[in-house]
């Protein structure tokens, strides 16, 4: 197999959950495209052929002091008290619990690469292959996607994975990323290979 690592990204309870803060849109498309159950169980295959995890979260000290005033993505997160890191809000979804040696990338942008121990972690294990999968589909998924290709890595989304804050939000992301990426379903992409 070659050299692996399955990011799961932001899928915090303050987006993914049934009653976190955005249950109204990510919320809804996460529940109705059954991406919490299609990514644990893709986390069990990863885990079996041998691929190392990792969990890629959003999330702001207590003043906010990191997060960026004028960002359009990010400027309601203090004004509604969202993405504090050490809450419940920014813990991994407990359907697809971190287990010991997972890696845990926190980052204060879109970006996983940007200013976080992402790029560490894959120089310091050999990794060659990165399989992405996350909330928002056009958020981190398109920038990791987009920078993991810029330096070269053999980049897989797993689509049914994958939400937008609507269907039409993530299908556009989607038909974006296949120039980036191989789009698969998870069902459907060899570990092993």
């Amino acid at each position: 197999m070659k050299p692996t690592l399955f990011l799961v990204m932001d899928m915090m309870n303050d987006l993914v959950a049934e009653d976190g803060f955005n249950k109204a849109t990510y919320g809804v498309q996460v529940k109705e495209r059954g991406v919490l159950a299609n990514t644990a169980a893709a986390i069990t295959a990863a885990r079996a052929a041998g691929a190392r995890v990792g969990y890629v979260r959003v999330g702001f000290s207590d003043d906010y002091r990191e997060c960026p005033p004028a960002s359009p993505i990010f400027s309601g997160a203090r004004a509604n008290g969202i993405f504090k890191l050490g809450t419940w809000g920014t813990e991994v979804h407990p359907a697809l619990a971190p287990q010991q040696g997972d890696f845990d990338v926190v980052k204060h942008r879109v970006s996983p690469f940007y200013a976080t121990s992402l790029e560490a972690i894959l120089r310091a294990n050999g990794i060659e292959r990165l399989v992405l999968c996350g909330v928002s589909t056009n958020g981190v998924v398109h920038s990791g996607a987009r920078e993991a290709h810029d330096r070269d890595y053999d980049v897989v989304i797993l689509e049914d994975c994958c939400a937008g804050t609507t269907p039409d939000e993530h299908m556009h992301a989607i038909a974006c990323l296949g120039r980036y990426a191989r789009i698969v379903a998870s069902t459907e992409f060899d570990w092993a290979a």
